[in-house]
């Protein structure tokens, strides 16, 4: 499975999500202006969805075309909808 292959990968970027939520849980309990916290949300937001694109396209280029069995054209045509999901979930 691609998520355990890339687990150490992952795992950062997870580490890197929950920084940034908790820095929005500081910002509050701060009590720092709106624009700080919405800025800080906005990172947190960034961070969540890289996570999702990265597990996202691993899974299309995997299960969708076959991993390295894929064909050239088949691996074309993933990373082409790969860097589409990641334009998309942007």
């Amino acid at each position: 499975m691609h998520t355990i292959a890339h687990k150490k990968k992952l795992i950062a970027r997870v580490r890197r999500v929950r920084g940034q939520v908790e820095a929005v849980e500081r910002a509050l309990l701060e009590e720092r202006g709106c624009e700080d916290v919405v800025r800080t949300i906005a990172a947190a937001r960034g961070a969540i969805n890289a996570l999702a694109a990265e597990v996202l396209c691993e899974h299309v280029q995997e299960h969708v075309l076959g991993g390295a069995d894929a064909t050239a054209a088949h691996r074309a045509a993933g990373d082409e909808l790969a860097l589409v999901i990641r334009q998309f979930i942007r």
